[in-house]
């Protein structure tokens, strides 16, 4: 493995920065090449094409389509992305959405793809805890903030029975909301008019923090976005290469943890955020110390929830199973 150049896509968050500034490397590899890109969907799209990477963070929806069209990808169990997702769900003040049953026979956006990973999670939720069912809404599908066609770097598989069109030529998810074309969008990312205060959007749930820590607390589901992927012929071409890069997104995601734990003797203050300090207690006494889990095991329920909500709203093929999806070798972790 000495004689390898790896090369890493990921974005910079305080969980790989480590990486990028090249205080934790990969053990055993010749060199490391951090790569990001301006938006998520750039990082997949070089891996999902093989183009100038060779591990990367990739969103989970997206690994279970490639797994589905025959990819040899294989996951390593970091997690650099993870957001509750009751706070996702945007709707327009106008259209009579004021709690999960109200989105019945309504016309929702979601960016990219039908199925994005924070759409899944978003729909499992609903599902399981207010009984919805995604066959009894409209789907658009387009891009948030700026117009774009749904993505062609993977597969797009729904059920027969979903109406989903693509958004207007020239039309974003965001002003389309705005304006009442759409009554909700199911979201990765905050759309600006909620951001700049429209008085057309609001949150479904919008004192969201207690809602979604009691759902931790009954389900102990901390949603995951992301994980960590390489090609199943690199790793088994490179033995110890799975366990290395591993140990390497642990450490990274450690090293953020670190600082966090030493700004608290300064009262966070290294951090723009008033409060910090009490937030991390609050945290603390949620989820214990390590409020960001690694390894196959502290995130088995998370993982499993994933895959049933991917098999049941028509975008598997199959139910697949944490076993098959995590690299052999690292199924101890």
């Amino acid at each position: 493995m000495s004689d390898l150049d790896l090369r890493i896509g990921t974005f910079r968050y305080d969980t790989t920065e480590a990486l990028f500034d090249g205080s934790v490397t990969v053990d055993g590899a010749r060199g490391t090449t951090m790569s990001t890109a301006a938006t998520l969907p750039e990082i997949f799209e070089r891996m999902a094409r093989g183009d100038g990477v060779d591990v990367s963070e990739f969103g989970l929806t997206f690994l279970l389509r490639a797994l589905d069209q025959g990819v040899p990808f294989v996951a390593i169990p970091a997690f650099p992305v993870r957001v509750f997702r009751h706070s996702c769900v945007f709707v327009n003040t106008d259209s009579g959405i004021a709690e999960p049953a109200d989105l019945v026979g309504k016309t929702i956006g979601e960016f990219g793809v039908y199925g994005q990973d924070s759409g899944v999670w978003a729909k499992g939720i609903l599902a399981d805890e207010y009984g919805f069912r995604p066959e009894r809404n409209r789907w658009v599908i387009g891009g948030l903030e700026h117009p774009a066609p749904p993505f062609t770097f993977t597969s797009h598989p729904h059920p027969d029975d979903l109406d989903i069109t693509a958004a207007p030529d020239g039309r974003t998810l965001s002003a389309m909301l705005d304006a009442g074309e759409i009554d909700a969008l199911f979201t990765a990312n905050v759309p600006q008019p909620f951001l700049e205060g429209s008085p057309h959007v609001t949150r479904l749930f919008g004192d969201y923090e207690p809602v979604e820590r009691d759902y931790y607390r009954r389900t102990g589901n901390f949603p995951i976005m992301h994980t960590v992927v390489a090609r199943r012929e690199l790793l088994e071409t490179h033995p110890g290469l799975a366990r290395a890069i591993y140990t390497a997104f642990c450490d990274a995601r450690e090293a953020g943890a670190r600082r966090y734990r030493q700004f608290r003797h300064l009262y966070q203050t290294p951090v723009m955020l008033p409060w910090v300090n009490a937030l991390i207690e609050k945290n603390d006494r949620l989820f214990g110390e390590d409020w960001w889990p690694y390894g196959v095991s502290a995130n088995w329920t998370a993982l499993d929830t994933f895959l049933r909500y991917h098999h049941e709203q028509g975008l598997s093929a199959r139910r697949w199973t944490v076993e098959e999806i995590i690299a052999p070798d690292l199924l101890d972790t």
